[in-house]
C-alpha cells in the first residue's frame, strides 16, 4: 500500500456510507438549483438536461463496469495465490522423503512450522505494518533454515532425482510466498476510484437538477437508484482490500492442508 494514498486506511463500509450521503446531498443542491432557474428555462433545455443526464449515467456504469472489473480480477489472483501456494507447500512434503533419512524429521518439523506461520500471517490486517513485518521476518528466517538443510542434504546426496527434487519443490515455495505477498500490494489505482465518486457526485447532482428543472421530487427512484449503486462501488472497495474486508480469500486449502499434515 502506498503511503501517499487517502482512502486506503479507512473501511469500505465507512468510505461507501459517506459515499452515498454525499450522493442525497448533492441530489438535494441540485433539486434546489433546478427549482431555483425552472421559470427562466424552456423546454429545449430541459430536453438537453435529459441527454445530459443520461450521458453521464452511461459514463458511470461503464466506469462501474471497468473497475470492478478490476477488482476482480486481483481478488482471483490473490485466490489462485493461496492455492499455488498451498500446492507447493502439499509438494514439499512430499519430497522430504526423497531427503537422506537423517535429515527428513527437521525438514518435515520446519514445513509444519512454516505452514502454520504461513495461515497465522493470511489472518493479519494489511494496515497492520508491524505485526506484518514481524511475520515476514519470521517467514524469511524459516525459508533460511530451510535453505540451509537442503544445501547439507545435497552435499550428502547430489543427485537430482533425490535430494534436487526437494530443492526444486522449496524453491517454488519461496517464489509462491513471494507472489502471494507482491498480489498483496496490488490493488486498484486511488484515482480510478476517485474518478468514479466524482462521476457518482455529478450524477446525483444531474438527477437532482432534473428533477427541479421538472419542478417535481422523485426522492424514492433517485434514493434506491444511489442506494444500488453504492452498494456496487462497495463491493469494488472490499473485493480490493485484502486481509481487512468483509470479503476475504478462502483459505480452505492451506487450513485443508494442515489438517492432512496433522
Amino acid at each position: 500500500m502506498s503511503e501517499t494514498e487517502i482512502l486506503y486506511p479507512y473501511s469500505s463500509v465507512l468510505i461507501a456510507s459517506v459515499l452515498f450521503l454525499v450522493i442525497v446531498l448533492f441530489n438535494e443542491v441540485g433539486f434546489r438549483i433546478g427549482r431555483f432557474v425552472q421559470e427562466h428555462t424552456d423546454s429545449e433545455i430541459k430536453a438537453l438536461t435529459g441527454s445530459i443526464q443520461a450521458s453521464i449515467l452511461g459514463l458511470l456504469a461503464l466506469l462501474l463496469g471497468f473497475t470492478f472489473s478490476m477488482a476482480m480480477q486481483r481478488y482471483d489472483s490473490r485466490s489462485m495465490a493461496l492455492i499455488d501456494e498451498a500446492n507447493a507447500l502439499g509438494t514439499a512434503l512430499l519430497k522430504v522423503q526423497l531427503l537422506p533419512p537423517q535429515e527428513q524429521p527437521e525438514a518435515r518439523e520446519l514445513l509444519h512450522r512454516y505452514i502454520d506461520l504461513r495461515i497465522e500471517t493470511g489472518s493479519i490486517d494489511i494496515t497492520r505494518h508491524e505485526e506484518r513485518e514481524r511475520h515476514n521476518h519470521q517467514t524469511a528466517e524459516l525459508q533460511d533454515q530451510l535453505w540451509a538443510l537442503a544445501v547439507r542434504a545435497t552435499n550428502q546426496d547430489p543427485r537430482a532425482v533425490t535430494s534436487g527434487a526437494f530443492v526444486k519443490s522449496l524453491n517454488d515455495v519461496i517464489d509462491a510466498q513471494g507472489r502471494r505477498n507482491a498480489l498483496l500490494r496490488m490493488h486498484v489505482p486511488e484515482t480510478v476510484l476517485l474518478l468514479l465518486f466524482v462521476v457518482f457526485i455529478s450524477a446525483g447532482g444531474m438527477m437532482g437538477y432534473s428533477g427541479g428543472l421538472s419542478g417535481k421530487r422523485i426522492v424514492a427512484p433517485v434514493v434506491l437508484v444511489s442506494l444500488l449503486i453504492t452498494l456496487i462501488v462497495f463491493l469494488i472497495i472490499d473485493l480490493d482490500r485484502p486481509r481487512r474486508g468483509l470479503i476475504q480469500v478462502n483459505p480452505d486449502a492451506m487450513l485443508d492442508l494442515r489438517q492432512t499434515i496433522r
